[in-house]
């Protein structure tokens, strides 16, 4: 059984404009084998030409076991990954990719409000086709900022009237307290896109008692990156290696320095990647990925971002 560690070689089968700056890739086998199973939420891990590793949730077919796609929108402001792969995806170009991992699943239940903002809408389609394919009452309001800006917008909105169309530019914001407000008790809300919608989503949710719970996956980090703080020791009790991370230096640079493969991809503390288990020592959680539960039990930490409180961490490394 493959773990969500191990590699594939990909190859893109297909090259496709889907929306403005954003682009359609689907990957295969290059000798046409079954690719490992996921399930919807999942996202799979490219490690680009550069070096650079970025994060992709899957909007295809959990049931099509040929083929992976994804949906990528080319930020300008960002760190380079998506520029890259804009101006390197081509149909028969290869890639290194990690097998998918789900940390946005979708729990079972009889009725579901999904609210998707931007290219935030790509984990919630294979959500949509479980939902329906159980028989699940559902609802999908999806925002963007203009109509040819929005990744697969005519076909969601072919579903009907379950499916309601914000576009900034004509009807300004979601009505978030109407929106829900009118959902069914024991709703279960899964949201995704710019982090300025989950807040508002987080907020307003919490005014609404009869919902079956938030979910929620952040494609950047809730505000400014912070890995300032004094300097501290780390030990690494499996490999055995103890050093000093310097005044504002992030722990996983020096992880990097003697285990130059363990994960990562955003480095700004919200994608999970980089989680490390702690055994001793008192975290400096400055991530948005862990739960305020699971930041207080102080049982892992993205060492990203997060630094110590005491004056020596060791991780299970």
């Amino acid at each position: 059984m493959l773990t969500s560690t191990e590699r594939l070689n990909l190859r893109a089968s297909a090259v496709r404009s889907v929306a403005d700056e954003v682009i359609e890739v689907t990957f295969e086998s290059p000798v046409g084998t079954d690719l490992p199973v996921w399930k919807p939420g999942a996202h799979i891990e490219l490690r680009l030409p550069s070096g650079l590793s970025r994060q992709y949730s899957l909007c295809g077919d959990p049931q099509d076991r040929s083929t992976y796609t994804i949906a990528v929108l080319r930020e300008e402001a960002g760190r380079g990954g998506s520029r890259e792969l804009h101006e390197i995806a081509r149909r028969g170009a290869e890639f290194d990719v990690r097998v998918p991992k789900n940390d946005f699943p979708l729990v079972e239940s009889d009725s579901y409000l999904f609210i998707g903002g931007g290219i935030g809408i790509t984990p919630l389609i294979p959500m949509i086709a479980d939902a329906r394919r159980r028989g699940a009452t559902w609802k999908l309001v999806y925002g963007g900022r203009s109509a040819t800006s929005m990744a697969y917008r005519d076909m969601l909105a072919a579903h009907g009237d379950v499916v309601d169309v914000w576009i900034e530019e004509e009807r300004g914001y979601p009505d978030l307290p109407q929106i829900l407000a009118s959902s069914p008790a024991s709703t279960q809300v899964y949201t995704c896109g710019p982090g300025a919608m989950i807040d508002a989503v987080s907020k307003e949710v919490q005014k609404h008692v009869h919902l079956g719970g938030l979910h929620f996956e952040r494609f950047g980090a809730s505000g400014p990156i912070d890995t300032s703080g004094g300097s501290f020791e780390v030990e690494l009790r499996r490999t055995g290696v103890t050093f000093t991370v310097p005044e504002g230096c992030p722990i996983l640079n020096q992880v990097h320095e003697v285990l130059p493969d363990h994960p990562f991809s955003c480095e700004e503390g919200y994608c999970g990647e980089c989680e490390a288990r702690v055994i001793e020592g008192e975290p400096d959680h400055r991530d948005d990925y862990l739960t305020a539960e699971e930041q207080k039990q102080g049982n892992v930490m993205m060492i990203c971002v997060s630094r110590c409180k005491s004056a020596r961490l060791v991780l299970d490394l």
